[in-house]
C-alpha cells in the first residue's frame, strides 16, 4: 500500500499569502520585501509551503532556482547551495552564465564540476585564495542577470546547515538590493538552533536589515490536522485513532503524515515513540528498499544514484527495484540524478537505528566509492566518510585537502576546522610518523586560518601546543617554521611574552643559505622587531630579508618586507613615511600580497589618524575594511584593527550613528575578540547617550588581558559610570585595575595610561562636593598619585617622530585640569582661581584641535560649571551653549542633565528675558517664599510635575542657578 502525502496545502493559506505578497510574487503583492526567512520545527511545513510558492511563481511568470545546504556534519562545503542554483542555472539560461563567467571568472570556482574530486586543478602553490568581493557581486549580477529575462526567485533552504561562507554570501545579497525584480527566501529549522549555533545571531543581525521580513510557521490547529488528515485518509478514521493523531501530532505536518501512515496500515495502529513511527514505514518495504534506503542515510539527506551503486553493494537490477520501493513509500525522493530522504527527520532516524559496525561498514563503502572515483564527491565527504569509518589515514589526507579547498574559496573558517581535524588525527604518534605529512606546514596552515578568521589567540595556543609536542629528533626546520608563525601571529595580539625572542629563535633555527623558509624568518623577525619599538634593529633585518627575497624572486614576501621597511620612516617627515607606505601598498597589490596590503593600509590610516587628519584617515582604514572583506578575511587582525580605529574616529567625530553601524556587526558573527573590541566601543555610544552599561561593560572584563583595547575603552565606560553613580571609590580601582592588567600586558608606562587617569579623576571630582572633609583630603592625595602617574608616562613617551600627537595632549591637559579642580573643590593646595580656569581654556583649545566631540563638551561644561562658580556668568553662558549644542546633537543626554543642573541656560534675547506668564509669576511667588513643588502643586490644583516644568522655565528667563537666585533676581527686577 502506497504511503499517504497530501498534494493540497492545508492550514497554510495565511503564510504562503504573507511570503507571496511581502515578495511581490502574486500580482497583488506589495513587495515590500525583498528576502522573506522562513522558520520553522523540522516537519511543521516548510519546505511544502516552499514548493507551493514555487508553483505560484511558476504560474505567475516567475523562475525559480533552489540550493540546498545539506548536513555534512562539521565536514563544511563553502557555497554548496550556490553551486547546486549555478548549476541550474547553467541548464536553463547558459548564455546568461557564460557572459556573467566572462566577466566574473571567479564565478567558474562554484561550478558544480568545480567541487569535486578529479575535477579541474587546484592551480599551483603561489594561487591566492579566491577574493570574496568579485564572487559575491558576481552571484549578485548573475541574479540579475537572469531577472533580465523575468522575475526571479532564489530559495535556499535548511539555512541551519549551512557553512559560515554561504552564510556570509547570503549577508551579502540581503544587503545588496538588486535592480531588478529579484526575490529571496531561505529557510531554517528554528528548533536546531540552540543557543550557541551559529546561526542563531546570523538570523538575528538578517532581521535588522532592511527589506528583510521573517515568516515562522507555528504548528497547525487541531482543525487543520484534522483537515490534513481526511486529505490522507479519505475513507476516514475512527474517532480514537484520530483523536490521537490529533494529540500527539502537536501540529507538526510530517509528524501528522506519518502517523497516518502508520494508522492506515494493517490494523491502523499508532506506535508509542516517534520514532518507532518513523522506522515503520521500512517495515513496509522488502529487504532490498530497506538496504537501499539504509546505505542512503549514511550518506545524509542527499545521494547521487552512482555512490548508491558503489555504497550498497546491490547490483543493478536489486537497486533499481529497492529505489523504486522507497520512492513509491515516499522515503526517498527521485530528482535530477539524485535521491534525497522525503524529510531529514526520517532520514537521521534510519541513520540512528543503524547498528554500529552496519554504520561503519557503510562509511567504509563510501570511502572506497569516493577513492575509486566510482563516484564524485568532495574532500570534505571523504574526510567525512574515513573518520566514521574509522579510516583515519584516509581521514588525514582528505581533511588536508577540504582544508587546501576551503582555503582557495576564501573560507578561513572551514579551512581552519578541516586543519584541526588533521591535526586531531596526527595526535597518535604511530600515525605521525606513518603519514606522508609535514605537521610544520600543516600546523601553521591551521594556525593562520584560524588567525585570519578572527581568532589568532586560538592559532598562538596551538601552535605553543604542537611546539611542546614535537620530538627531541624534530628537524631544526619544522620547528623555525612553527616558530615564525607563532612570533607573525603574536605581534597582533596583547601578551606578556617576547616575540621578538620567539622570532630571533625561528631565524636561529632557519637553514642558512638561500631558501623560502629563511626569508620568511628573517621577514617576521624585522616586522616584531619594529612591532616592539627596536627600529634601528628592525632596519638592518629587514634590509637582509628584501634583499634574500628579491634574489629568489618572492614578491609576496619583498612586499611584507617592504612595508616593514616603510613603516620605519617614521622619525622623518610624515610625508616620507606616507609615500613609502602608499608605494608598499602599491607593490603588495601587485604581488597579491594581501596580509602586506592590509598591514599597509592600516599603517596609513594610524599615520592620519594620529595627527587627527581624520579624513584620510578614515579613507584608508575603510579601504582595508573592503579589501579585507573581499578577499575573505574580515576579521584578520590588521582588518579588525581598522574597524575598531575607524570606528574610534567617528566616535571622536561624534558621529555616533555611524559608529553604531560599524560595531553592530550586522552582517557576520565575528569571533569572542572582535565582537568584545567592537561592542565596548557600542557601548560607549549607549553610556554617551544615557543608557546604564556598567553590567555590560564589566562582562568584558574577561578579555582585558587577551585584547588592550578591550581593556582601555571597557574600563572607561565602567569609571564613567562610577562617577555618575557618585562613587569615587569605584573609579579608583577600575584605573588600578587596568593599569594592573595592561602593565603586564603592554609595559608599565603605557601612554593610553594618561587617559586613563584623567577619566578616574574626573570621576572623582564630579563626587567631590558630596564627600566629608577627610574624604577629601584623602581623595586629593589619590588624585596626586594618578597625576603623578601621568607625569611619568609623559616623561618617558618615546616614538620615532619624536612627536606627541593632539591626543595625547588634550588627555595630558585634561588630568591637569581635572587635578586642579579637585585640588580646588577639596581646599586642599587649591590652585588660584585664574590659574584653574586657564588651564581648562587650555583644555578646551587642546580637544578643539584633537576635534572629540563628546569630550569637548564635557570640557566646556566643566569649564562653563567653573566659570559660573568664579562669577563669570557670561562665559559660564558661552561655554555651556557650545557644550548644549554639541550634546543636543550627540543625543547626549546626560551632559544634557548636567548643564541643566549647572543652571546654565541658553543666551535669550534680553527683551524676553524678564518676560514672565502670570502663572510663571505666580508660581515663583511662592517659591520665594520657600514652597516645595508639591506644596504649590496642591494650593495651585496642579500637578508637581507641571509646577516643575514652570520653574524650570522661570530659572531659564532669570539666568538663574537655582530656585533662591531666581527669587533674589526677581525681588531686584521688581518682577514679584
Amino acid at each position: 500500500m502506497a504511503a499517504h502525502t497530501s498534494r493540497t496545502l492545508v492550514g497554510r493559506d495565511a503564510e504562503l499569502t504573507e511570503v507571496a505578497s511581502a515578495l511581490g510574487v502574486r500580482a497583488s503583492g506589495d513587495g515590500t520585501a525583498e528576502v522573506v526567512l522562513l522558520s520553522g520545527d523540522a516537519g511543521v511545513g516548510k519546505t511544502r509551503l516552499l514548493v507551493e510558492l514555487r508553483d505560484l511563481a511558476f504560474t505567475e511568470g516567475w523562475q525559480v532556482f533552489a540550493g540546498h545546504c545539506l548536513d555534512f556534519g562539521d565536514s563544511a562545503l563553502p557555497y554548496l547551495p550556490f553551486s547546486e542554483v549555478l548549476g541550474r542555472l547553467a541548464v536553463d539560461l547558459p548564455d546568461v552564465v557564460d557572459q556573467v563567467t566572462a566577466q566574473y571568472p571567479a564565478l567558474t570556482r562554484l561550478q558544480p564540476g568545480r567541487r569535486v574530486m578529479g575535477g579541474e586543478d587546484r592551480g599551483s602553490e603561489q594561487s591566492s585564495a579566491l577574493d570574496r568581493t568579485d564572487l559575491f557581486e558576481a552571484v549578485h549580477v548573475l541574479l540579475e542577470s537572469a531577472a533580465e529575462k523575468a522575475p526571479v526567485l532564489l530559495v535556499i533552504e535548511d539555512t541551519h546547515w549551512a557553512d559560515q561562507s554561504t552564510c556570509d554570501l547570503l549577508s551579502f545579497l540581503f544587503s545588496r538590493p538588486f535592480a531588478g525584480p529579484v526575490a529571496v527566501v531561505a529557510s531554517y529549522r528554528s528548533d536546531d538552533l540552540h543557543r550557541r549555533h551559529p546561526l542563531r545571531r546570523q538570523v538575528a543581525e538578517w532581521s535588522r536589515l532592511r527589506g528583510v521580513h521573517r515568516v515562522a510557521l507555528s504548528p497547525l490547529t487541531d482543525d487543520s490536522v484534522r483537515a490534513l488528515i481526511a486529505e490522507l485518509v479519505p475513507e476516514g478514521l475512527a474517532e480514537k485513532e484520530l483523536a490521537d493523531i490529533v494529540d500527539r501530532a502537536e501540529g507538526n505536518a510530517f509528524f501528522v503524515e506519518e502517523l497516518t501512515s502508520a494508522a492506515a496500515g494493517p490494523g491502523r495502529w499508532v506506535p508509542a515513540d516517534l520514532a518507532d513511527v518513523l522506522l515503520v514505514r521500512l517495515d513496509r518495504l522488502d529487504d532490498n528498499a530497506r538496504l537501499v534506503v539504509r546505505a542512503a542515510s549514511a550518506s545524509g539527506r542527499k545521494v547521487s544514484h552512482d555512490m548508491l551503486t558503489a555504497a550498497s553493494g546491490l547490483g543493478g537490477d536489486e537497486l533499481d527495484e529497492g529505489l523504486r520501493k522507497a520512492v513509491e513509500m515516499n522515503v526517498l525522493v527521485a530528482s535530477e540524478g539524485y535521491y534525497s530522504f522525503r524529510h531529514a527527520l526520517l532520514g537521521e532516524a534510519v541513520y540512528d537505528d543503524l547498528l554500529p559496525g552496519e554504520r561503519v561498514r557503510l562509511h567504509a563503502q563510501y570511502v572506497a566509492a569516493l577513492q575509486s572515483g566510482a563516484a564524485r564527491g568532495t574532500a570534505a565527504e571523504l574526510a567525512r566518510h574515513a573518520r566514521l569509518a574509522m579510516d583515519l589515514d584516509a581521514a588525514l589526507s582528505a581533511s588536508v585537502r577540504a582544508g587546501d579547498e576551503a582555503w582557495d574559496v576564501g573560507g578561513p573558517d572551514e579551512a581552519a576546522y578541516h586543519y584541526q581535524q588533521a591535526l586531531e588525527l596526527l595526535a597518535d604518534g604511530r600515525r605521525t610518523g606513518a603519514a606522508d605529512v609535514d605537521l610544520s606546514m600543516l600546523v601553521t596552515s591551521a594556525a593562520e586560518a584560524l588567525s585570519e578568521s578572527g581568532d589568532p589567540q586560538r592559532a598562538v595556543a596551538l601552535l605553543q601546543e604542537q611546539l611542546d609536542r614535537l620530538p627531541a629528533d624534530t628537524p631544526p626546520a619544522w620547528r623555525s617554521r612553527m616558530l615564525t608563525s607563532r612570533a607573525g601571529i603574536l605581534i597582533v595580539v596583547d601578551t606578556d611574552e617576547d616575540a621578538a625572542e620567539v622570532s630571533a629563535e625561528a631565524l636561529a633555527l632557519a637553514p642558512e643559505g638561500e631558501s623560502k623558509l629563511r626569508a620568511r624568518a628573517l621577514t617576521t623577525h624585522a616586522r616584531v622587531l619594529a612591532g616592539m619599538g627596536r627600529y634601528e634593529e628592525a632596519q638592518v633585518v629587514g634590509m637582509e630579508a628584501l634583499a634574500l627575497c628579491e634574489r629568489l624572486d618572492f614578491h609576496q614576501l619583498a612586499s611584507e618586507a617592504i612595508t616593514t621597511l616603510s613603516g620605519l620612516k617614521k622619525a622623518g617627515p610624515k610625508e616620507g613615511l606616507r609615500a613609502a607606505l602608499v608605494d608598499a601598498v602599491d607593490r603588495a597589490q601587485m604581488s597579491e600580497a594581501i596580509h602586506a596590503e592590509l598591514r599597509g593600509r592600516f599603517l596609513l590610516g594610524r599615520s592620519f589618524e594620529d595627527w587627527a587628519e581624520f579624513d584620510d584617515a578614515e579613507t584608508w582604514f575603510r579601504s582595508a575594511i573592503d579589501r579585507a572583506a573581499g578577499a575573505g578575511l574580515t576579521w584578520a587582525p590588521y582588518a579588525l584593527e581598522s574597524r575598531v580605529q575607524l570606528s574610534w574616529i567617528n566616535l571622536v567625530r561624534g558621529q555616533w550613528d555611524e559608529v553604531l553601524a560599524l560595531t553592530d556587526m550586522g552582517h557576520a558573527s565575528p569571533p569572542p575578540i572582535p565582537r568584545a573590541v567592537l561592542g565596548a566601543l557600542h557601548l560607549t555610544v549607549e553610556q554617551g547617550r544615557g543608557a546604564d552599561v556598567g553590567v555590560e561593560a564589566r562582562k568584558l572584563r574577561r578579555f582585558w588581558a587577551r585584547e588592550g583595547a578591550v581593556a582601555i575603552h571597557s574600563a572607561s565606560i565602567e569609571m564613567v559610570q562610577a562617577g555618575r553613580a557618585g562613587d569615587p571609590a569605584a573609579a579608583v580601582q577600575v584605573y588600578d585595575d587596568v593599569v594592573g592588567v595592561l602593565g603586564r600586558t603592554w609595559h608599565e608606562w603605557f601612554s593610553a595610561r594618561i587617559r586613563m587617569a584623567a577619566v578616574a579623576v574626573g570621576a572623582v571630582a564630579r563626587a567631590m562636593p558630596n564627600l566629608s572633609a577627610s574624604e577629601r583630603a584623602s581623595y586629593a592625595e589619590t588624585v596626586g598619585r594618578l597625576h603623578g602617574d601621568g607625569l611619568v608616562v609623559l616623561h618617558r613617551y618615546s616614538d620615532p617622530s619624536g612627536h606627541w600627537g593632539p591626543e595625547g595632549r588634550a588627555w595630558m591637559k585634561r588630568l591637569d585640569a581635572e587635578t586642579l579642580r579637585v585640588r580646588w573643590l577639596s581646599g586642599v593646595d587649591a590652585p588660584p582661581a585664574d590659574v584653574l580656569v586657564d588651564t581648562w581654556r587650555d583644555a578646551v583649545v587642546l580637544f578643539e584641535d584633537f576635534g572629540h566631540v563628546h569630550e569637548l563638551a564635557k570640557v566646556r561644561t566643566a569649564l562653563s560649571g567653573i566659570l559660573r562658580a568664579t562669577g563669570d556668568t557670561a562665559g559660564a553662558r558661552e561655554q555651556g551653549d557650545l557644550a548644549r549644542e554639541a550634546a543636543h546633537g550627540l543625543g547626549a543626554q546626560p551632559l544634557l542633565d548636567e548643564l541643566r543642573a549647572l543652571g546654565s541656560a541658553p543666551v535669550r534675547a534680553e527683551s524676553a528675558t524678564d518676560t514672565l506668564t502670570p502663572r510663571e509669576t505666580e508660581i515663583l511667588t511662592l517659591v520665594a517664599e520657600g514652597r516645595s513643588n508639591g506644596e504649590i502643586a496642591k494650593q495651585l490644583f496642579i500637578s508637581a510635575k507641571t509646577v516643575s516644568v514652570h520653574v524650570s522655565n522661570v530659572l531659564a528667563k532669570l539666568d538663574a542657578s537655582g530656585r533662591t537666585e531666581a527669587a533674589a533676581i526677581a525681588r531686584r527686577k521688581g518682577l514679584i
